[in-house]
């Protein structure tokens, strides 16, 4: 059943305009924080499209949405709601194992980008100084813990993987996981090409290798009196790093988006069945910023109160694919998105040197 909350942001994407006969579009809605709202787009419209024209609807519905928010809601998006349960099922039994056996699996390299994180270990966070990050770990670490899991078949760099006897059927759910969201995130990104006048198969060649990260985000119990503190969250406001972030959310909630325009964060409810999906550094610097990275957070929800003083957070839980390029894709601005008046913005780089030289400086 939907929240007031959820139904609110459901009720705004088809919200009348001032005045009679037609609709206020995004761009108008988004410069205010009292109408901003992230689209709803069903992906079924492009995924059963018979005609360029019909998945040009769609591939438009989802640019502008980037352009305008970096966020979109997707529904329609093929993924079963019964998949989804399955990986947070074995998400959850990974990380209540004991922390020795966590442990075992740690992560220890920015370039493989694998194995456990516990928590306060990561600072996310705009920043690319080590010594500010060092800095702002020591007084507002992250209150969460994750794992990060690759593809399985890279040559140097091999997935952390607990003991079968130890977390049964994790390794399975996760790669079957892992390659479902790789498939999605390839037709959006067909969808992104034809929204941004290229052939349709403009990135097929540049986002093959499946240089992704699946990320299982563990947020536990936390006492409100340890967030109320200068700069805590239980993630902070960050851009991510890649091309799109396919996001999976508990009912539990807690994610909030800058609206670009007046730079005030919004809440991005859980809306059941659907992915938030949001465009990464990449993509913004692949399209010279007409797709917009957005900085999002996550921050406690309502607490349960335990004292006069202090109150509980929930657990919360959520799924995140990173989805990025090639490593060795260079990512300089599109044709389509330069011109005489709106010259490239950036040098290229490849996006190992980009994303490896992010984690590096991000974690401890």
């Amino acid at each position: 059943m939907l929240t007031i909350r959820q139904l609110s942001v459901l009720c705004r994407t088809v919200k009348p305009a001032k005045g009679w006969g037609r609709y206020s579009t995004l761009a108008e809605d988004v410069r205010s924080d009292s109408t901003f709202r992230i689209p709803l787009i069903d992906f079924s419209k492009f995924r059963n499209a018979t005609s360029l024209t019909e998945k040009r609807r769609t591939a438009d519905e989802i640019v502008s949405g980037f352009k305008e928010v970096g966020f979109i809601y997707l529904t329609g998006h093929g993924i079963s709601s019964e998949i989804v349960d399955r990986v947070y099922s074995k998400s959850a039994d990974f990380f209540r194992l004991p922390a020795d056996i966590k442990d075992q699996v740690a992560w220890d390299d920015p370039r493989a980008n694998r194995g456990y994180v516990q928590v306060g270990r990561e600072r996310v966070t705009q920043s690319s100084d080590a010594a500010e990050i060092a800095a702002l770990r020591a007084k507002a670490p992250d209150s969460k813990e994750t794992m990060e899991i690759g593809r399985d078949w890279d040559p140097v760099y091999k997935n952390k993987w607990p003991q079968e006897i130890n977390a049964p059927g994790f390794k399975e759910t996760m790669l079957a996981f892992f390659q479902t969201c790789h498939d999605l995130h390839t037709v959006v990104m067909r969808s992104i090409a034809l929204g941004l006048d290229l052939q349709e198969d403009f990135f097929s060649q540049k986002i093959h290798d499946q240089c992704h990260n699946l990320r299982l985000l563990s947020y536990p119990p936390i006492r409100t009196s340890l967030l109320q503190g200068d700069g805590q969250a239980r993630a902070g406001a960050h851009s991510d790093y890649g091309t799109l972030t396919l996001l999976f959310q508990d009912s539990v909630g807690g994610l909030e988006v800058q609206n670009p325009h007046t730079k005030k964060y919004q809440p991005a409810p859980p809306i059941p069945g659907t992915i938030v999906i949001n465009a990464g550094d990449l993509l913004a610097r692949w399209s010279n910023d007409v797709l917009r990275s957005t900085l999002h957070r996550v921050v406690a929800p309502p607490a349960q109160k335990i004292s006069e003083t202090e109150g509980v957070t929930p657990a919360r839980q959520s799924i995140a694919f990173f989805c990025n390029p090639n490593f060795d894709a260079v990512i300089e601005s599109l044709p389509t998105c330069t011109g005489p008046s709106n010259p490239s913005k950036y040098h290229a780089v490849t996006t190992e040197e980009y994303i490896v030289g992010r984690l590096a400086a991000t974690y401890s």
